[in-house]
């Protein structure tokens, strides 16, 4: 047994000039250093064991994500390490930054992970690593970690791992074999700005293991339909994270490499993650973080993956960058009005999806309900569809909602009804905020 309580903390020691940690103060450190991936929310809370009350909660460290299926997991999320050997300016853990460090041997990931797992915290592993000593050192200790995880400990829950780029393709391998999903970062959206604030690192460098990553999935597809036991490599795919604002490309050249890696590389998600100024370098910026603009390009990026739209579709040759004013697919809709209104009880199924407010769900209940009899609009309403943005678009049998003329001047005054200043939304604002509209 490795510690006897995960709460107990004690202050480090200092032997030969060593300074060496418990396991609760390394996981304080290495939970916060994960902080920066997104690829899952963080939301942990601190609750102790009260009389009369069954269990308890721990923050540091907890996140959460969603399986396939639509499911909430709860999943420790640490770093094996924030040692680095890169120098990247835009990050938190770079070698030149002066925070805490830490290291956890692989036999400490593993029996954190049981005893949160034990405990009810935790449904599964999310382990990245800063890049200790080499990539392919980092690598080898990260399937060292997932190995005692899922062999010695039979750990058969969700393990989210990041691959490190430069690593050797046969490491990437290896950790496809143990992990459900791999992940590789690209962080910065074009090679300039990547040679720039990150030039010990390079594109090929980054790409190379969502190359192994996709033709092991493809391999073990084939292998599966010969050998019904073979083992599984990465099953729930892979994905990847990029920073907004920290770099001045374009939403058009960000949204249009997101299209090109879902293509090439079939990635399941890219994450985009506002850029948190860290200080230390004059070009990067030190304002707030993009988090509307943020907020849009998840909007684009759905509207790519689920209804069918391409990345030229979103944008015009005047604007290269999403409206902060109006999500995505409205305004599509206003830059398209000849192919508007729609008619609900006779247009495809493709169509419906493109008018805003309604969803995939909806989408699918109309062409269900339609073959049953003629739709109007207080059928759209028990539907749930948001007659809000929808009315201005559609017809049923032939009728309009509401007599408007459909030029955009007049869309983009009706669609912002209500919307006050669009501000962020901030849980410690004392006033009321205000919603961003969603598509």
């Amino acid at each position: 047994m490795i510690f006897p309580k995960i709460c107990s903390i004690i202050t480090p020691g200092l032997i030969n000039g060593v300074i060496f940690m418990n396991l609760m103060e390394k996981l304080t450190i290495l939970a916060d250093a994960a902080k920066y991936d997104v690829a899952c929310t963080s939301s942990g809370n601190n609750r102790s064991a009260r009389k009369g009350m069954v269990g308890n909660a721990v923050a540091c460290g907890i996140c959460h994500s969603f399986t396939a299926d639509g499911r909430c997991i709860s999943l420790l999320k640490i770093l094996q390490t924030n040692i680095c050997i890169y120098d990247c300016q835009y990050c938190e853990n770079r070698r030149s930054k002066d925070v805490p460090r830490a290291v956890f041997a692989p036999e400490e990931v593993a029996e954190l992970t049981m005893r949160f797992y034990q405990r009810n915290y935790i449904e599964g592993l999310f382990l990245s690593s800063a890049v200790f000593k080499s990539p392919d050192y980092t690598m080898e200790m990260l399937i060292q970690t997932l190995r005692l995880v899922r062999e010695t400990y039979r750990f058969n829950g969700y393990i989210h791992v990041k691959a490190i780029p430069g690593a050797d393709n046969a490491l990437i391998r290896q950790v496809g074999m143990l992990a459900d999903r791999i992940s590789t970062n690209i962080e910065l959206p074009s090679k300039e700005s990547l040679q720039r604030f990150a030039p010990e690192k390079t594109k090929q460098d980054i790409l190379a293991p969502m190359k192994t990553v996709k033709h092991g999935i493809i391999q073990n597809k084939n292998e599966l339909t010969l050998y019904r036991h073979a083992p599984t490599f990465a099953p729930a795919g892979q994905s990847t994270q990029m920073i907004v604002g920290a770099s001045p490309e374009s939403d058009s050249k960000i949204v249009a490499l997101a299209e090109g890696l879902y293509n090439k590389f079939s990635l399941k998600r890219v994450f985009y993650s506002a850029y948190i100024p860290v200080g230390g370098n004059p070009l990067l910026p030190v304002a707030d973080p993009p988090l509307r603009r943020e907020h849009r390009l998840y909007q684009a990026d759905f509207l790519l993956r689920l209804y069918g739209f391409t990345a030229g579709e979103l944008f015009n040759n005047q604007d290269e960058n999403l409206s902060l004013d109006m999500d995505p697919k409205c305004h599509w809709a206003i830059r398209n009005l000849d192919k508007f209104p729609v008619e609900i009880n006779s247009a495809e199924y493709t169509m419906l999806l493109r008018v805003p407010g309604i969803g995939q769900v909806t989408a699918q209940k109309i062409v269900a309900a339609r073959r049953v009899g003629k739709l109007g609009f207080d059928d759209l309403k028990k539907m749930r569809v948001v007659l809000k943005r929808a009315k201005y678009f559609i017809t049923c049998n032939g009728k309009e909602y509401e007599r408007i003329v459909l030029i955009p001047e007049v869309l983009n005054l009706k669609l912002r009804e209500g919307l006050g200043d669009y501000s962020q939304l901030n849980l410690f604002d004392t006033e009321k905020p205000t919603a961003l509209a969603v598509v």
